[in-house]
């Protein structure tokens, strides 16, 4: 089975093809300054091509479903759909904050994921290595810095974009149990898409195309000031 998987969460988007039997096939990252729909298209185009497939080739598309950047998110989910629609395969769709803890496996310390929600807040989750696959230990949320540290305790793996962003509020915190990854782990992986994407899809757990929507956590601005009661 193989997959086409991309990841638009965070500046640095990626796509990825993977085989379950050949393992990862291609990776691309780009840290995207302006939008990923300038660049997502020419990625996977360029991704088939060193890989010598055509998008018919492949048996599922995997998204990473979020949170993240609204629009980043949009413009991956709309891409998937896109080609779902257009070649009849099968959606899987994986949280971004879970596919970004598994940098980490078999680590004895809490991962503690964060990412940028802007406003002075982060997308936090936090992960534990249990029994050969990551558990949450708290849920997803997009919240302050300081009420997240607030909820840790003892050693503590410090990753994302967020965890760069509020690196000597942490430290201020946790002290020597804060622990930060180096640069390359730091930001969610389109092969780790791929990996989890690979596995929903030899359970046969598949999204509806036409019911998946990103998983923002909080609303928009554009939600905001359109239903400010809401």
């Amino acid at each position: 089975m193989r997959i086409l998987a991309i990841e638009t969460s965070t500046m640095l988007g990626g796509v990825a093809i993977m085989d379950g039997s050949e393992g990862l096939i291609v990776e691309l990252r780009l840290n995207i300054k302006t939008t990923h729909s300038e660049r997502l298209m020419a990625g996977i185009s360029l991704a088939l091509k060193r890989a010598g497939m055509q998008i018919s080739d492949i048996d599922v598309f995997g998204v990473s479903i979020g949170p993240g950047s609204f629009t980043g998110l949009r413009i991956g989910l709309s891409t998937v759909k896109g080609f779902s629609y257009a070649t009849g395969k099968p959606i899987v769709s994986i949280p971004t904050l879970e596919a970004f803890a598994w940098n980490f496996p078999f680590s004895k310390f809490p991962v503690c994921i964060m990412l940028d929600a802007r406003k002075k807040e982060v997308y936090a989750a936090v992960f534990r290595w249990q029994d050969g696959c990551f558990e949450r230990i708290m849920e997803v949320k997009s919240i302050q810095p300081s009420d997240l540290l607030a909820t840790l305790s003892g050693p503590v793996i410090f990753a994302g974009e967020g965890a760069v962003i509020y690196r000597e509020q942490i430290i201020q915190a946790a002290g020597e149990n804060a622990f930060f990854p180096a640069p390359q782990v730091m930001v969610p992986s389109p092969s780790t898409i791929a990996f989890l994407g690979l596995r929903m899809a030899e359970g046969h757990f598949f999204s509806d195309p036409i019911s998946l929507v990103p998983l923002y956590v909080r609303r928009s601005e554009a939600e905001i000031k359109g239903h400010p009661s809401s």
